[in-house]
């Protein structure tokens, strides 16, 4: 008797991750293990129909060095200013394209294959969610804070909460001061301008300016994160002075957000993680300070465990096994 025919099981998905300066995307299995992975220049593309065609051979070749096409079962993406409702990147203030763009359409039509697209934010707490820090958390809130901004995304009673069209979150710009800094998003005043990468240069530039005092800020080639911790690590008061009024500027806006929210857990990642102790620190005052009292000891604020150049692709690849299987090949 003839054996009857059964459908195969596709093994793997694709994650990537869209950055201002550089595209990451990596072939994933279905225990999370990451099969191979690449990456290149998002700037060396101004145009985003030759930057979808670059992505689309480029994911190519390496799913055919790595399996196979027939293998995979849907593609993931993460980008800033993405709605996981649209399938597409709005409006982005820091990546070249500028407008709508229907990414997911567009790189379904090159690959033939399920794409699904969500905001970087929402990625993060889907890779933290599944591979990190709030794994087996139902109520928690994810920031991540880097040269791209400060983005965040925060789940309710186990599930991400994404708003009428998927913008839900956009804590990075909410207003701490009025007729403050300018914002890429066009308005002043937000968090992002204070507390990402970018604000703190700009803060550390507006003290350098403020005081004549001796600084080893003054003697360093290029100012960053790195750089102006082992200033602090030193005892360099103006580098501590700039992540003190960091970390407080930081603590407020976490402290507003832990008081709707009343999250178990608020879990930090990004870039500005490498300052540590200088920032965490005068953070953690400022949210005791600022924090609803009932509150204040119940949230914890823990960094992340996963690798910064991996959660990312891997939230990515969790988006991809909840989109409805779809191929032109099949």
């Amino acid at each position: 008797m003839e054996a009857e025919a059964v459908d195969m099981i596709k093994t793997r998905v694709v994650g990537i991750d869209i950055r201002v300066e550089k595209t990451t995307f990596a072939v994933v299995d279905i225990r999370g293990e990451i099969v191979a992975q690449d990456y290149f220049a998002t700037t060396d593309y101004p145009d985003v129909s030759e930057y979808v065609q670059a992505l689309a051979e480029k994911v190519l070749t390496l799913v055919e060095e790595n399996g196979g096409f027939e293998t995979v079962r849907s593609v993931g993406i993460s980008a800033p200013s993405a709605s996981s409702i649209s399938g597409c990147i709005e409006n982005a203030a820091n990546l070249p394209w500028k407008g709508v763009i229907p990414l997911a359409a567009m790189l379904r039509d090159c690959m033939g294959l399920a794409v699904a697209l969500a905001n970087d934010a929402h990625i993060t707490a889907l890779g933290e969610k599944a591979y990190g820090s709030a794994h087996g958390m139902k109520d928690f809130v994810v920031v991540s804070i880097s040269h791209g901004g400060l983005g965040s995304c925060f789940f309710s009673n186990g599930q991400p909460h994404l708003g009428f069209n998927g913008f839900a979150g956009e804590v990075g710009h909410t207003c701490v001061k009025v007729d403050g800094r300018e914002c890429g998003c066009g308005r002043k005043g937000c968090l992002e301008t204070y507390c990402a990468e970018n604000g703190l240069y700009k803060t550390a530039e507006e003290l350098l300016s403020e005081s004549n005092k001796p600084s080893l800020l003054r003697d360093l080639p290029k100012l960053t994160i790195g750089g102006i911790a082992q200033c602090c690590d030193q005892g360099d008061e103006l580098a501590i002075e700039v992540f003190r009024r960091t970390g407080e500027m930081l603590g407020i806006g976490l402290a507003n957000y832990a008081s709707i929210l009343n999250p178990e857990a608020i879990i930090l990642t990004g870039d500005m993680m490498q300052a540590g102790k200088w920032l965490l620190k005068p953070m953690r005052d400022s949210f005791d300070k600022h924090v609803f009292h009932n509150i204040k000891d119940t949230t914890r604020i823990l960094v992340s465990i996963l690798k910064e150049g991996e959660r990312d692709v891997l939230g990515a690849s969790a988006l991809a096994w909840d989109v409805k299987e779809y191929s032109l090949f099949k």
